[in-house]
């Protein structure tokens, strides 16, 4: 990779370190909740502070907790890395001059490390965990070399990472993806020779069988079988059995690896697991009521067992847990990093309930009913009762994993959240984070205070409703199983596409990831945010968070959010475009590929309300919307691509689905590919890492107190070295 292109891959100088403002909230706890949540951010931190929680035997170890899986799971170096920059710190007791000293550093190569070492704790490895790019440090690799000199154990560490630090020589391991097509992944670990035919025909096996694979990675041999390695403290098959029974090893009767072996192998991050066990066993003890208590038990159960059953057992006592105080979710859980969107990452999060923001929320759920018939389908392909859920804001705490949303609805199952619920949260404190200096490009001058002022309420707006009325609506037709439909099959709904009777519909054991694959996660997100922009044109629902009194009026207060909401989407389908990669032409995070669509949505209105106005070489680019046409147009060429989106996905038909999505996102190379994209390469900003705070318990008194880190480099890296010994 020449210098010109590797200067887009190299650290962020410097990144946004910001706080999670969380004291004032976490000291209205009671102090049985601030136990409660204390257990649970151990189940996600890194690793344990021996010397001041010592709750049993296992902690005297200083065993490494969740994080050590999300690292294992982004590259084999990521656990090195993050090994060596804790063991620099442990070097000078968190004095980073008297390391520079030692090493006989500059204090430029000084800052580009700790540049390095914050953004790569705030991606908890050392691809982006929102782009899935490889970043490098700006010093030489002889300043990596005098640093690993300081200490024995920093040596160790770094010599562990054999030199992937700076390795950027093959262009396709700078992203994450299929190994076959040369990039990155460790999900499917010491597996040469494994292709994407080989994932998809395993996947298909393995659905037939009716196992989970969420908490899996998938492993070639050398003589052409797989083992499928599961994520567990045991190390054998459970005494009870595992989700499908005792059985351990398969012979694949059908498709393309007929003949071919497969053998699940328990104990997938093993002494990880049995940790966190037994933390959520010591959360159970300070629940707040029977729901929490057998959540907790639950997820104990399947960390130890490797059970995805057990795993959905805790899902359905967390959506019956209704308004507590403390709100944890764990697990893995999110598909978008697995090239082949099936395996879940790590990731886990605690937090506490802000009850002001929370009454907006809850009133957002009262009106859905009443929404929901405003989206551009039939209830024929909607839900047959909207199954009320809890929709918090809340205030993190701790967040585990490769980064940190603005809002969440999960679970991911979709046999539980069509009969049985889901819940939905925004994050206040990751959305009113606010980086320093923070530039904006391609937004006019004249439209600039209006974005300013209103972004975030816009955005609070847009996440309510894409998490609530999003990912919460629609219906699966299905055949739950042989012969018993959830619809009538002898009357199919009549597709407002063709308007003819559908013929595509889930056979039984299919889910939506299962069936669209790796295009599921961003279509959904897609599909989600389309929600957001069509129902945000609705002023009831802008009442609800107190912008107007309900009437349509695009000269005020609820006007500016709504023009806010629009400006915001199309910057954001112009920014997606660094997560592009114009040498594979494929995207590298989900939400952006979504986005980027979106933008070309509003670009293709019949009735022109959008556009991008610039010189000829582009450098004052900027987004001209008509603000009187976004209720009109906007809001049509919206609708018309949600409706779309939303049958293709409710039918299952994955082969007009997926070349419809691929035509939406796809960057045509003369003018978005080379032009635009460079301008957006020019501009962009260092996405914001978050300086997260610690807790600490005194057993003796049974106190948790929360310790806080200034947001800064050297803040971030001191918040992880004392997570440990």
């Amino acid at each position: 990779m020449n210098a010109s292109e590797l200067k887009h891959f190299l650290a962020d100088s410097p990144p946004s370190t910001v706080n999670l403002e969380i004291k004032k909230h976490f000291d209205n706890l009671t102090g049985q909740q601030q136990r409660y949540a204390h257990f649970i951010s151990r189940c996600n931190a890194p690793f344990l502070f021996d010397n001041l929680q010592r709750l049993t035997p296992l902690c005297f170890r200083a065993a490494f907790t969740g994080t050590r899986i999300t690292l294992r799971q982004v590259s084999p170096e990521s656990e090195s890395i993050f090994d060596f920059i804790i063991a620099l710190y442990k070097s000078a007791k968190g004095d980073w001059k008297a390391v520079q000293r030692k090493a006989g550093i500059s204090d430029e190569d000084l800052q580009y490390f700790l540049q390095y070492s914050a953004q790569f704790l705030g991606n908890c490895g050392n691809y982006k965990g929102f782009g899935d790019s490889k970043f490098v440090p700006r010093c030489g690799e002889k300043v990596f070399d005098a640093l690993a000199a300081v200490s024995p154990e920093a040596t160790k560490y770094y010599k562990a990472t054999n030199g992937a630090i700076f390795h950027s020589d093959n262009s396709g391991i700078m992203h994450l993806g299929y190994l076959d097509e040369g990039h990155m992944t460790t999900y499917y670990p010491d597996s040469k020779g494994i292709t994407k035919a080989d994932i998809t025909a395993i996947s298909d096996f393995l659905e037939k069988k009716g196992l989970l694979v969420e908490n899996t990675r998938l492993r070639k041999n050398s003589g052409g079988n797989f083992d499928l390695l599961i994520a567990s403290a045991v190390t054998q098959v459970p005494s009870e059995g595992g989700d499908i029974g005792k059985e351990t090893e398969f012979e694949i009767d059908s498709g393309s690896l007929k003949g071919h072996k497969l053998k699940l192998v328990y104990g997938d991050y093993s002494n990880e697991m049995g940790l966190i066990a037994g933390y959520h066993k010591k959360a159970a003890e300070n629940a707040a009521n029977d729901n929490q208590k057998a959540m907790q038990l639950a997820y104990s159960k399947s960390f130890e067992e490797g059970s995805l059953e057990a795993f959905k057992g805790s899902q359905r006592y967390w959506i019956r847990d209704k308004g507590p105080m403390v709100e944890s979710n764990i697990g893995f859980v999110e598909t978008y990093r697995d090239p082949h969107g099936v395996r879940g990452e790590w990731e886990g999060f605690a937090a506490t309930v802000n009850l002001e923001r929370t009454r907006a929320f809850g009133s957002l759920v009262d009106a859905a009913e009443a929404m929901i018939p405003k989206l551009p389908w039939s209830k024929d392909f909607e839900k047959d009762s909207f199954l009320s859920p809890d929709f918090t804001s809340l205030e993190v705490l701790s967040f585990a994993g490769s980064g940190i949303p603005a809002g969440i609805n999960i679970p991911n199952y979709d046999d539980i959240r069509q009969s049985e619920g889901f819940k939905n949260v925004s994050l206040g404190n990751v959305l009113s984070a606010k980086a320093p200096n923070e530039k904006i490009p391609f937004i006019s001058e004249a439209d600039l205070p209006i974005y300013q002022k209103y972004r975030d309420p816009a955005f609070e707006v847009q996440v309510g409703i894409h998490e609530l009325l999003g990912h919460g609506t629609g219906k699966l037709l299905q055949e739950t199983s042989p012969g018993v439909y959830n619809f009538d099959s002898k009357s199919p709904p009549t597709s407002p596409l063709t308007n003819k009777p559908t013929t595509t519909f889930y056979k039984p054991g299919q889910t939506w990831g299962s069936v669209f694959g790796s295009i599921a996660s961003s279509y959904e997100e897609c599909r989600a945010e389309c929600v957001a922009m069509a129902l945000s044109c609705d002023f009831e629902i802008l009442k609800i968070f107190g912008f107007g009194d309900g009437t349509a009026n695009m000269d005020g207060e609820a006007g500016d959010v709504l023009y806010a909401a629009y400006l915001s989407m199309a910057r954001a389908g112009i920014a997606s475009l660094e997560m592009w990669d114009p040498k594979s032409r494929k995207w590298g995070q989900a939400h952006s590929q979504a986005r980027f669509s979106i933008l070309k949505c509003f670009l293709q209105s019949e009735e022109e309300f959008c556009k991008l106005d610039y010189k000829d070489d582009l450098s004052d680019l900027t987004i001209k919307i008509d603000r009187n046409k976004i209720t009109t147009a906007g809001r049509k060429a919206v609708e018309g691509y949600l409706q779309k989106l939303h049958i293709y996905k409710s039918t299952a038909n994955v082969e007009t689905g997926t070349k419809f999505y691929n035509e939406m996102t796809e960057v045509e190379p003369v003018f978005w590919g080379e032009k635009i994209r460079n301008e957006v390469l020019r501009n962009k900003q260092p996405r914001k890492v978050f300086v997260q705070a610690n807790t600490v318990l005194d057993e003796a008194t049974g106190k948790v107190s929360l310790v806080e880190y200034e947001p800064s480099l050297e803040g971030m890296v001191k918040s992880y070295a004392e997570r440990g010994v």
